[in-house]
């Protein structure tokens, strides 16, 4: 008798080992799975910093690439009315330029008329010579034999 309740003391002591065992068991399955889950929920909330500062810095670059834009096209479109108002002053002085032309070759076309008014006329009675003159008659005779 007394070896079947050392048997049985053995089996209760063995269950009891077992049943602690097995409560460890599944306290360590807890906890892994405890640190498994916060290790996700770490992990998780890293990537989304991390698209968050992306998502940041892709505005900030993208605010600046659009001043860069307007600066340039504001320089853009200085130079453009720069451009044209220096095309009108050139246009005003070539016009100014071509009425001062005109003008001058006016006076200078009325001045030639009044003298050419004044100039004694050539004579006319040249009788088809240069400057009216004869420089003699030569006839050409030919002997026909």
């Amino acid at each position: 008798m007394n070896i079947q309740l050392e048997k049985m003391k053995q089996k209760q002591e063995c269950e009891t080992r077992k049943r602690i065992a097995e409560e460890k068991h599944r306290e360590w399955v807890h906890k892994k799975r405890e640190e498994e889950r916060k290790e996700r929920e770490r992990k998780l909330s890293k990537e989304m910093a991390e698209k968050a500062t992306r998502e940041l810095e892709k505005m900030q670059l993208q605010e600046k690439a659009e001043v860069k834009y307007k600066e340039w096209l504001k320089k853009k479109r200085a130079e453009e009315a720069e451009k044209k108002k220096k095309e009108k002053e050139q246009e005003k002085e070539r016009e100014a330029e071509l009425q001062e032309k005109k003008a001058r070759s006016e006076k200078i076309f009325k001045e030639w008329l009044q003298n050419a008014r004044n100039k004694p006329r050539p004579v006319l009675n040249g009788y088809g010579f240069p400057r009216g003159k004869s420089a003699g008659l030569y006839f050409c005779t030919y002997v026909v034999t």
